[in-house]
């Protein structure tokens, strides 16, 4: 993975927009959030759920993925701007072992704190459900801040514990995007 490469690349198809995966809802004109449970549950209580979860979020996935592999990327976290070994929790390492670190992002927290989230990236081959066993830890709330995109970077998609926000090139690619699974949007008036 070439990191330098990588930063190019967003800073051309997201300029001005936060690496952080819990901030790229800000790209409001082309977020959309879907649930990955029935009634905007948040977490699974039963095989059958985990079932529907996986099931969401790979029909999103197979409809964005256009290329033989997609950027995974997960993060760490320390108190340095630099990663200090091991800043993935072995959860994370575990499910998405072959990562390289691509880059760190200050992230905000209490005044004085310091506090900086490492990102990982790797490109992995696609295929319905390759990512399953990461989404599974993020339905469970074990990992946070996962990235799952083309690897041109066109789209992204940040799963978390109880929906996927998907951030997509333009306003009419989200809204077609959004009419093909109006069952799975909020009903909140933001969309969260």
């Amino acid at each position: 993975m070439d990191a330098v490469a990588l930063s190019r690349l967003w800073d051309e198809r997201w300029p001005g927009s936060s690496k952080l995966p819990y901030e790229l809802r800000n790209v409001r004109d082309r977020w959309v959030r879907f649930h990955t449970l029935p009634e905007s549950r948040r977490y699974p209580g039963s095989p059958a759920e985990y079932d529907t979860i996986l099931a969401r979020n790979n029909a999103i996935l197979a409809e964005l993925v256009t290329a033989p592999e997609i950027l995974v990327i997960t993060a760490g976290y320390s108190d340095t701007p630099e990663p200090r070994e091991p800043c993935r929790s072995p959860e994370t390492v575990a499910v998405h072992p072959g990562a390289t670190y691509w880059t760190s992002v200050p992230m905000e927290d209490a005044p004085g704190a310091e506090s900086w989230m490492h990102l990982y990236a790797s490109r992995t081959p696609w295929s319905v459900g390759c990512v399953d066993s990461l989404l599974r830890q993020v339905a469970d709330d074990v990992i946070a801040n996962v990235v799952v995109a083309d690897a041109g970077l066109r789209w992204l998609c940040h799963p978390y514990d109880g929906g996927i926000d998907v951030i997509l090139p333009s306003e009419g690619e989200r809204d077609a995007l959004r009419r093909r699974h109006l069952e799975w949007l909020s009903a909140h008036p933001g969309g969260l």
